[in-house]
């Protein structure tokens, strides 16, 4: 089967080189045009781009150019913009989607399933439709999601199991799939995008809430009006934290959180200076007994 891959970001690159190395070798890869990736350097190609060039493949960053090839379907991984009805009306096509439909339907699957506590997410093979994420599932695995995984880390998972579902179900006969749709089913929940305000740290919520922020990544609070990125914590029992501590005050790397559990602060980043271990920053800070954290002005 001929086929077009669209796709962009490092996480589109597994996806693109399983098709490969499993013989099926993309007619044309449409990814985003080059772009400035360092404030003085010359714009570069996406991840996507890059490895089709390795490989040898025709690619573009002129959507328009499908209209051009012969090609009985296109495969969508995380390109990263909207494919207007002309396109979509061009082949079929499927995507490869990051979560269990229709839970997380949206921008933020990853961060999102986090955020709320799910233990399980998973990968569908969908159809491309109009409505966002809204498509027919032909294929899915679920994937369980460990109490103390990073996004960055759960995110890797998926690309994996994802990639050899998409190429599994493109084998066993994706022209039978695609001719019998299985509708999605469930309650739809979506994943909006993330914002600078969902990843600010409110001591007054409970740790547990406030670890799975960490672990989307980005997390951040306030250390003496600046703002203090917290990159790594461990979560602590409310028998462990000093008793009769105000929420964000600060005790031997614990911040006492508004549960009466704790954060004990692994990894920082203070304003201004790269990451670094928050012990490392204490010796240098060295923040008196009951100092605080936050809040955001």
């Amino acid at each position: 089967m001929r086929f077009v891959f669209f796709g962009t970001p490092e996480a589109a690159v597994p996806p693109l080189r399983a098709f490969v190395d499993a013989g099926h070798e993309p007619v044309l890869v449409v990814s985003r045009a080059d772009r400035r990736r360092r404030r003085r350097g010359d714009p570069e190609p996406s991840p996507v781009k890059a490895a089709a060039l390795e490989l040898g493949i025709p690619v573009t960053d002129n959507i328009d150019d499908i209209f051009a090839v012969e090609a009985d379907l296109a495969v969508v991984v995380a390109f990263g913009q909207i494919l207007k009805d002309p396109v979509l009306e061009t082949m079929p096509m499927v995507n490869l989607h990051f979560s269990l439909l229709p839970r997380w339907r949206g921008a933020a699957p990853v961060e999102r399933a986090i955020l709320a506590g799910d233990t399980t997410t998973g990968v569908c093979v969908m159809e491309m439709v109009t409505e966002l994420d809204a498509g027919a599932v032909y294929a899915q695995a679920e994937v369980p999601i460990g109490a103390e995984q990073t996004a960055a880390e759960l995110r890797v998972e998926l690309v994996r199991v994802g990639s050899k579902l998409l190429v599994d179900t493109f084998e066993a006969g994706l022209e039978e799939a695609l001719a019998d749709p299985k509708p999605q089913a469930g309650e739809v929940v979506y994943a909006h995008k993330i914002h600078s305000d969902d990843l600010h740290l409110d001591w007054s919520r409970p740790a547990l809430e406030l670890h799975r922020i960490v672990r989307v990544g980005g997390a951040w609070t306030k250390w003496k009006g600046d703002r203090f990125k917290i990159h790594q914590v461990h979560h602590v029992d409310r028998d462990e934290v000093t008793a009769d501590t105000a929420p964000g005050e600060l005790h031997d790397l614990v911040v006492t959180c508004g549960d009466g559990a704790g954060l004990r602060l692994v990894s920082v980043q203070p304003a201004g200076k790269p990451k670094m271990d928050a012990d490392a920053w204490s010796n240098g800070a060295q923040p008196a007994p009951g100092a605080t954290l936050g809040p955001a002005e």
